[in-house]
């Protein structure tokens, strides 16, 4: 039997019609000056000069293509490059932004339908729009789920007034995405790249805490959330999170530890050491961590294959299974031949 396809699921791309919708608005640009800000003028600088480098791979089907061959990998499933992210827009302009996202990854995802899967945009900070675009993401547009921020001002994922939108996602078994842009720690990370280096993993893990502490997953059991990042921190201090509800009276969900959760989650293969590569799958389980890259960015990684051989002790039914197995079962993904459309 031959191995299951490779298939990195964390690769991102720029939708120009999308970007498009925002040119010239006063709130995107004072939304770029609050982003700067919170980087500092060094890491701003940087920024705009890594854009200029990867930006091409963002939204050239065929740079793609070359660069996923070159790395070995047979699918991308790719999602909206969180600069798509803007959660100050009302409800009538975060629809018309997260259509004209949906469609053009879907347009991205016909063009080479061997090598390419596709998350389409739900905008969080209107939970009913996000719940709408979800619907059509998956059902009007063909793709496999949206992906999320890993909160929005003023609520956290396992709010009530997401319950509509779990419950689709449920429902309509699609793939959500959490995904961080940006830290609420402020000023504090403004040096030094720390808003994206510590800040990056520390929203995932107050997202995955809240997701997991709310008993979300209680009552949606089915749901296939992947975590960026590996989960951030929180796999690799779950301790804490136990001894909290065992011990704190105000704590009445969920209904089991919190580590016991980690287990219904999926995690990306994107913590670059090896060892810690295995510590997370030791805590997860292997069949819950997938092949992830950050494509094309440069926090992200351009071996992804190769982090993974690199674990010690890794046995070859594991191996395929974080290189693609895992992946290729929740995406119904059979073996492509690399260099097809």
């Amino acid at each position: 039997m031959s191995p299951p396809p490779t298939i990195d699921v964390h690769a991102h791309a720029t939708i120009g019609p999308a970007m498009a919708l925002i040119d010239g608005d006063p709130r995107a640009a004072d939304a770029r000056a609050a982003e700067a800000e919170m980087l500092g003028p060094a890491s701003a600088a940087a920024q705009l000069a890594l854009i200029q480098t990867v930006g091409p791979l963002l939204v050239d089907p065929e740079l793609r293509i070359a660069a996923m061959d070159t790395q070995g990998i047979d699918v991308q499933l790719v999602s909206p490059s969180p600069a798509h992210y803007h959660d100050w827009a009302e409800p009538l302009l975060a629809a018309r932004l997260a259509r004209a996202v949906g469609e053009g990854i879907a347009e991205l995802c016909e063009g080479y339908p061997q090598r390419l899967r596709g998350l389409g945009l739900a905008p969080t900070q209107h939970p009913d729009v996000a719940e709408r675009a979800l619907r059509e993401s998956v059902e009007e547009l063909g793709l496999r789920g949206v992906e999320i921020p890993a909160a929005v001002p003023g609520r956290e994922l396992g709010d009530e007034a997401y319950e509509g939108f779990w419950a689709h996602a449920e429902e309509l078994a699609a793939i959500v995405f959490i995904h961080p842009w940006g830290c609420s720690l402020g000023p504090r990370l403004n040096r030094h790249y720390l808003y994206n280096i510590v800040g990056n993993p520390t929203e995932t893990t107050v997202a995955l805490s809240h997701v997991i502490f709310s008993g979300l997953l209680d009552r949606y059991p089915k749901l296939r959330i992947i975590a960026a990042h590996g989960g951030g921190y929180l796999p690799f201090y779950p301790g804490r999170s136990d001894h909290g509800w065992n011990v704190r009276p105000e704590i009445t969900t969920p209904r089991e530890p919190p580590s016991a959760y980690l287990r219904r989650l999926y995690f990306d293969s994107l913590v670059y050491d090896p060892e810690q590569l295995a510590a997370l799958i030791a805590r997860v389980g292997s069949d819950r961590v997938l092949l992830g890259s950050d494509f094309p960015f440069d926090m992200g990684v351009s071996d992804p294959l190769e982090r993974v051989a690199a674990v010690p002790g890794l046995d070859k039914a594991d191996h395929e299974a974080i290189c693609g197995g895992n992946a290729a079962a929740l995406l119904a993904i059979e073996r492509p031949q690399r260099g097809a459309s």
